[in-house]
């Protein structure tokens, strides 16, 4: 079948350990099912994996790619939570040994995936393959630190630092459908005009808030840390998914203290959080920004746009 896959990793050139192409499909492991796929979509992760991230170089051939949308044999589409883990746990993300497609498990940018029965989970109705293929990570990850982990209060305050990343553009739309005040900051003006295009305050980097935010939605790191510390009002939490900007980070700790903050740790959601946010995305009519759309023979061209760090909203692979 055709995919797109890391032949190995290259920390130094992540795009010499790409090849798209032909590639037995993997075994189907016992009580699995497979599935053909409609759409597919991008993360960081793909590109991490690529330069080892996560990914060792005995593991390859490994197909890259977390989040996609399935054909069920009546046609129905259906969404693919990425998460292999101890579904008897109350929170199967604290699995120690939890894993993602593509790290351990073949991934989703191919004409089919093999997961769990219990990972396909019904896409919203009237939605378009492409657009239900942003929901696993993103949605669910933005979804996640805004309710679970950031407590958003009603009428709350969010900032939403680095705008631009799936996460960053889901977590406006999700906040603003929330009922929050959302305020985003961004590198460019062309940024802050596209954040403030789909609800959002704009604020330059580093800029200070009309108010103090409740909760910020940090998938940047090192380089915001300080803003968002002081950003928050008392009591407020910082909830961090990635460090896109780099991992060390110099924190004041007398703001931490003295304002009683919440620094918090956020991984992608469980499978009933998943349910959750497709539940609200289409009560709501949330519907994710797309970028632009490719098909999986040009996921090479895919995935370079999304290393351009040009990309607003998700880039999406298609097989339909």
């Amino acid at each position: 079948m055709l995919a797109a896959y890391a032949s190995a990793v290259n920390p130094d050139d992540p795009f010499a350990a790409l090849s798209v192409g032909e590639i037995e499909p993997p075994a189907v492991p016992e009580d699995w099912t497979r599935v053909p796929l409609a759409a597919a979509s991008l993360n960081h992760h793909d590109l991490w994996s690529l330069a080892g991230v996560g990914l060792r170089a005995d593991q390859c051939p490994m197909i890259l790619g977390t989040d996609a949308v399935g054909r069920t044999e009546n046609g129905d589409h259906v969404v693919v939570y990425p998460v292999i883990a101890d579904d008897s746990l109350a929170d199967e993300t604290l699995d120690p040994k939890r894993t993602l497609l593509s790290e351990y498990y073949p991934g989703t940018l191919a004409e089919s995936v093999a997961v769990p029965h219990r990972n396909l989970v019904p896409a919203p109705k009237g939605w378009s393959a492409a657009e239900a293929a942003c929901l696993p990570t993103t949605f669910l990850t933005a979804w996640r630190m805004l309710t679970t982990r950031g407590r958003l209060p009603a009428e709350g305050v969010v900032l939403v630092q680095g705008t631009g990343g799936g996460v960053a553009t889901a977590a406006i739309l999700l906040a603003k459908a929330l009922g929050a005040r959302v305020y985003a900051t961004g590198r460019s003006p062309e940024r802050r005009e596209q954040a403030e295009a789909i609800g959002a305050v704009p604020v330059e980097a580093g800029g200070r808030l009309p108010e103090r935010a409740d909760v910020v939605i940090d998938s940047v790191g090192a380089p915001v840390m300080a803003h968002s510390v002081k950003s928050l009002k008392p009591g407020g939490r910082l909830v961090s998914c990635g460090v896109t900007g780099g991992p060390v980070a110099d924190v004041d700790m007398r703001h931490v203290f003295f304002k009683q903050l919440e620094i918090l740790g956020s991984t992608m959601g469980t499978r009933d959080e998943l349910v959750e946010v497709i539940r609200f995305c289409a009560e709501r009519e949330v519907k994710p920004v797309i970028d632009s759309t490719f098909t999986l023979a040009e996921a090479e061209r895919a995935l370079r746009r999304l290393h351009s760090g040009e990309a607003f909203g998700k880039v999406v692979i298609t097989n339909e």
